[in-house]
């Protein structure tokens, strides 16, 4: 299972609705060895696609980085579908072998009054849907947003850091 704060989630579905009709993509970090999320980094989608995802190469040097100096892992890998139900495409499967401990977040923003949100564990090519669990835990007022790169407005902060 994973568990969420409702304000980190909130962050990721404002970042897939700014983002579509492009799909977003993104991290949830947390602390090495903890498997738990505390921290969202929203990416850029250097595809610029409505089907497809792929981190900025730029950015994923420099937020892998930042996460091996802060001791922190992805826990979660997050991305948005436009027209499609929230739910691993092959592409997506097959991309999962890369971080195959990580759990994968889609949000599907084909409808534009709700969001379907759904999370996998992908290993190995095996697709299993697993529960999450959002919770207010609180996020840190001091969180700063790194990771807006050419971005409009750079204050917009999508960044979310849990009080835990």
């Amino acid at each position: 299972m994973l568990t969420i704060d409702a304000d980190v989630m909130a962050a990721v579905v404002a970042h897939a609705r700014r983002d579509h009709p492009e799909e977003a993509c993104g991290l949830i970090v947390g602390p090495a060895g903890t498997r738990h999320p505390t921290r969202h980094i929203p990416m850029d989608n250097a595809e610029r696609s409505t089907t497809f995802y792929r981190f900025d190469p730029d950015q994923w040097l420099k937020v892998w980085r930042e996460l091996e100096d802060n001791d922190e892992e992805a826990v979660v890998i997050y991305h948005s579908h436009t027209a499609t139900e929230a739910y691993p495409s092959r592409t997506d499967v097959a991309l999962a072998a890369w971080m195959p401990d990580a759990h994968y977040l889609l949000v599907s923003t084909r409808n534009p009054d709700s969001e379907e949100i759904r999370v996998f564990r992908i290993v190995d090519g095996a697709v299993t849907e697993e529960p999450r669990e959002v919770v207010m835990s609180g996020v840190d007022s001091h969180a700063v947003q790194s990771y807006m790169f050419g971005q409009t407005p750079a204050s917009v902060d999508y960044e979310c850091r849990t009080g835990s």
